[in-house]
């Protein structure tokens, strides 16, 4: 018998296929706000008018712009955003770009409602041990337009990166769920290609995983097939025509639906674990840790759950066929990396990334149990 329960986050709506710029201004009305600070993409607001038309649509309801969220969200960069949305007395928080964006904006959230002003601050708003502390709940909230497609605005969590210990550290709470996400394809144009097609693999990750967990179950299974039957033909349309939109918007409700396991309670496994390393220790970006992790922990984990890798294999039209290869081929096909090797990370550093992976919290919750870092090590070398 199938057990489960399944969390409704604090999300109003979905607005697809639609421009940006014009839904922006709808949101802001529906919500009644009145002072939109922009959290952007640096390279959007530099070297693009997107950024600029959505500012003259907004007109002075614009009272500031942060451009400047590196990768992987540390907490200075967090801060720094946090003090400029104070300075500006925002009530709402517009999101531009990719999910480094997306994440600190749910951090400042967070820290303007708990009054945090320092990096060292944000250790009384991290969660411990997977939980949240008390907290006072976000009163400005975010919208966001995403332009990668890994899929983090449709989650209430947040990664942010201590600089000082190199851990991507947790954020939680119900609220920094954004009120609105606008799909608009046309603004993925300006996302350079391998950017877009790695996130996409990232999203194709949340699928595979949530399909092969243990906790798996028909709501999310729903959810998680058709959104990699779409990622899977939608993705090589994008490599092989930059310009198809209708590919862009496939992508984006697949990445959408690949959103369905975790907040229908399925969590992820070793591939998300170590990604979360590999990106806080080496700087590997998002998507790169999937395309590299990914089939890997599918062949480690095939003993366990090949009845599960097999609806893999079959969603993405290959029925039959082993999940990882198929996988392998696949990511390989978009002319992602598919080793550590290729992404800069030695064997030298195996040890020290199986421990911190054992800390994560998908790493524990693996289909096929890791009793300890020597079992991480394992996938390690079959990534190697």
């Amino acid at each position: 018998m199938h057990r489960g329960r399944v969390v409704f986050g604090a999300m109003d709506e979905v607005v697809f296929g639609r421009p940006a710029s014009e839904v922006i201004v709808e949101q802001m009305a529906r919500l009644g706000a009145v002072r939109a600070f922009l959290m952007v993409s640096g390279t959007l607001n530099r070297e693009t008018d997107v950024i600029r038309n959505i500012r003259d649509m907004l007109g002075p309801r614009c009272v500031g712009t942060f451009d400047a969220m590196p990768a992987h969200t540390p907490r200075a960069a967090v801060i720094a955003a946090t003090e400029q949305a104070r300075v500006a007395k925002a009530d709402l928080i517009v999101t531009i770009g990719g999910g480094s964006i997306t994440d600190g904006a749910k951090a400042v959230q967070l820290c303007l409602a708990n009054d945090i002003t320092t990096v060292e601050g944000i250790d009384k708003i991290r969660a411990v041990a997977g939980a949240p502390p008390p907290m006072n709940p976000p009163a400005v909230r975010q919208i966001s337009v995403p332009t990668t497609i890994a899929g983090g605005e449709f989650t209430a969590n947040a990664g942010v990166t201590n600089e000082r210990t190199k851990v991507k550290e947790a954020l939680r709470h119900r609220l920094v769920m954004p009120r609105a996400v606008i799909l608009d394809p046309a603004i993925g144009l300006h996302t350079p290609e391998w950017l877009w097609l790695s996130t996409g693999i990232r999203a194709v990750d949340h699928c595979v995983e949530g399909i092969c967990a243990r906790e798996a179950h028909p709501y999310a299974d729903a959810q998680a097939l058709k959104g990699l039957a779409l990622l899977a033909q939608a993705l090589p349309r994008v490599k092989a025509n930059g310009r198809d939109l209708d590919a862009r918007m496939d992508c984006q409700i697949g990445t959408w639906l690949s959103t369905g396991p975790l907040a229908a309670g399925v969590p992820m496994g070793a591939s998300h674990g170590i990604g979360y390393v590999l990106g806080a220790e080496f700087g590997v970006p998002h998507g790169h840790t999937s395309c590299v992790m990914l089939p890997s922990v599918m062949r480690w984990n095939i003993s366990v759950n090949a009845e599960r890798q097999a609806l893999v294999s079959a969603a993405m039209g290959y029925p039959g066929k082993d999940a990882s290869e198929v996988l392998d081929k696949f990511i390989r096909g978009l002319g992602m990396p598919r080793s550590l090797r290729e992404v800069k990370v030695g064997p030298e550093h195996f040890d020290r990334i199986a421990q911190q992976a054992m800390a994560t919290p998908w790493v524990p919750r693996n289909p096929r149990k890791i009793e300890g870092p020597a079992q991480v090590r394992e996938i390690l070398e079959l990534a190697a």
